[in-house]
C-alpha cells in the first residue's frame, strides 16, 4: 500500500467518524405512558426531541383521551389535552415566548390571532417572566374543555386558565400544524415515524 492510499484511508475514516459525531441521534424520550388529568387517564399519544441545528432543545409527549395519527382526529376528540416539555439545554424565557408566538403565527389566521391576543400576551408573560429554564427543569400546557389553557412550569400552574378549545388548537397546531416547528418532532408526536 503506497502512502497515497493511506492517507486517503485515513483522511476517509476521520471524516466518517466526524460525520457521525455530528448526526443528531434520534432517541425516543422517556415520558409516563398515562397520565391523569381533572379525573380523566390520557395516553402518551407519542413523544420526541426537538431540535435545532444539531442541537437537542426539549422533549415533548403529548397525552390525549385515546391515541390519534392527525392533527384533525386530535382537534375533535373530546377531553382534555396535555403537553408535557422537559428542556434539554439552558433556554431564555423570552426566546422560548416568542417561540411559541411564531409558531401560532405561522400556522394561525391573522383573525384568530387577533382574537386571542390576551391569552397569547398571557403566554409571553409566564415565559419571559424567567430569565431562562435550565436544562431538566419542566413545563406543560393543558387543556381541560370548559375551562382552557393552564401553562405549568416545574408542576406548578402559572395563574388561571386561559383561551378556549379554539386557543388550544392554536397551540397544537405550532407542533401539529402545516408549518410546525420541527416536522421529524411533528411525526414523532402522532407515532407516524
Amino acid at each position: 500500500m503506497n502512502n497515497l492510499s493511506l492517507l486517503r484511508g485515513c483522511l476517509a475514516a476521520v471524516l466518517a467518524f466526524g460525520m457521525a459525531c455530528a448526526a443528531p441521534v434520534f432517541a425516543a424520550p422517556s415520558f409516563e405512558s398515562s397520565q391523569n388529568v381533572q379525573g380523566v387517564d390520557l395516553v402518551l399519544n407519542g413523544a420526541g426531541t426537538r431540535y435545532k441545528a444539531i442541537f437537542k432543545v426539549y422533549d415533548l409527549g403529548l397525552y390525549s383521551p385515546r391515541k390519534v395519527k392527525s392533527l384533525e382526529e386530535l382537534l375533535v376528540q373530546p377531553g382534555p389535552k396535555r403537553l408535557n416539555f422537559v428542556a434539554l439545554r439552558d433556554i431564555s424565557g423570552t426566546d422560548l415566548g416568542l417561540s411559541f408566538i411564531k409558531g401560532l403565527s405561522n400556522n394561525s389566521s391573522p383573525e384568530q390571532i387577533r382574537k386571542h391576543t390576551p391569552s397569547s400576551t398571557r403566554l409571553i408573560d409566564i415565559f419571559s417572566g424567567r430569565a431562562k429554564l435550565a436544562s431538566g427543569d419542566t413545563f406543560a400546557m393543558e387543556y381541560v374543555p370548559g375551562k382552557g389553557t393552564t401553562f405549568f412550569i416545574k408542576g406548578v400552574a402559572q395563574g388561571t386558565p386561559v383561551g378556549d378549545d379554539e386557543y388550544f388548537g392554536m397551540i397544537l397546531r405550532v407542533w401539529l400544524g402545516q408549518v410546525p416547528v420541527d416536522f421529524k418532532l411533528k411525526d414523532a408526536l402522532l407515532g407516524t415515524s
